[in-house]
């Protein structure tokens, strides 16, 4: 790794932390911190999904793959607070909400990466 692929990581992954706070605040507000991180990181696998996809059909310069999948988008989607939100609703005895939030998120991030890796390959 070079030092100028570091500092693009580090760029998108500021761009990324940016972009994931504006998000999850403006859904936040109408829904609550649950469905802001839930749209986050749906969005962020449909996303990866769709890089990975097109990285895969047509190829992209590894730089970028990085930069853009490890850099930004590990920026942007956010596993840990995840992972506190749903210990969070058990402790405090919304054990069913919780179950709800880690299956369905799951289930959607899981669909979400699909659909946009076949997208991505459809596109290339």
């Amino acid at each position: 790794m070079t030092l100028a692929l570091a500092l693009t990581v580090a760029a998108a992954g500021a761009l990324g932390a940016g972009a994931r706070f504006c998000l999850a605040a403006v859904v936040a507000v109408r829904g609550g911190a649950a469905l802001g991180t839930f749209a986050v990181n749906v969005s962020g696998s449909f996303a990866l999904g769709v890089l990975v996809g097109v990285a895969a059909a047509r190829g992209l310069p590894a730089d970028l793959e990085i930069a853009a999948g490890g850099g930004f988008l590990g920026a942007y989607t956010t596993y840990s607070t995840w992972m506190v939100q749903i210990v969070e609703a058990s402790e405090r005895g919304a054990r069913k909400a919780a179950i709800v939030d880690l299956v369905g998120s799951t289930l959607a991030g899981t669909l979400a990466a699909g659909l946009g890796f076949v997208l991505g390959a459809a596109l290339s």
